[in-house]
């Protein structure tokens, strides 16, 4: 992992050790604000609950690579889904997995997702992921605002949400040891750098052709063919 943004995130480039640069960010870089639930301010995102009646089970759900994230988000909802961005090689992601595994269970009536950046390398770009682990809170498909404690825990992602949208936590979840468990993992993956990778294939693919051509037009120089031969 990349230490960017203080030591805390992982790059978000295709594989690890790479770093994306130079995206677009769609939101306003915010002042670092308290997550803490003192603040007196009123909720700056007005979501509309999810009706929960006859839903047993809440976990979040992860985005495959052929899954498109805007398919998940209403347009024309005001529904609250928060997104994770992240990648498995990162250990950042790895710690914060467990704790936003929960958060389902403390916000049943909110939307969560994840999905792997490096997998989702245009959404990255259109929502400014330049390091990983990023959490983006959306009303319909709009991003409203993002995560940016350093902290990354279960009490600092409901103070969060809190704050934002004055929708209180359950108080009795805390973090099991499902949660460590999945659905996001919280052990580190080794993942292949499949830009890299061709990236050598390409360059000894080029240098095996160069030569081959290179014979090829000595055999064709007048003289050359004769010095070749002494």
């Amino acid at each position: 992992c990349d230490a960017e943004a203080g030591g805390d995130a992982c790059g978000a480039g295709s594989g690890p050790g790479r770093e994306q640069t130079g995206l677009e960010t769609v939101l306003p870089a915010p002042a670092e604000e308290p997550n803490g639930t003192d603040s007196a301010k009123a909720p700056k995102v007005n979501c509309e609950e999810r009706n929960v009646t006859g839903i047993d089970r809440f976990t979040l759900q992860i985005l495959n690579v052929s899954q498109d994230l805007m398919e998940f988000l209403n347009t024309n909802s005001s529904d609250c889904t928060l997104v994770l961005f992240y990648t498995p090689w990162c250990r950042f992601s790895a710690s914060l997995a467990p704790h936003f595994n929960s958060l389902p269970r403390a916000f049943p009536t909110l939307r969560f997702l994840a999905l792997d950046a490096s997998q989702h390398s245009s959404l990255s770009t259109r929502f400014g992921t330049v390091a990983v682990p990023n959490i983006l809170l959306f009303q319909g498909a709009k991003p409203m605002a993002r995560f940016n404690h350093t902290d990354r825990t279960l009490d600092t992602l409901k103070d969060f949400i809190f704050n934002q949208t004055g929708i209180e936590a359950k108080s009795d979840v805390v973090v099991t040891e499902e949660d460590w468990e999945g659905p996001l993992p919280s052990v580190l993956t080794k993942g292949i750098d499949w830009l890299l990778l061709f990236s050598l294939l390409f360059l000894a693919s080029f240098v095996m052709y160069a030569t081959v051509r290179t014979e090829s037009i000595r055999w064709l120089i007048p003289g050359q063919e004769h010095e070749h031969q002494e």
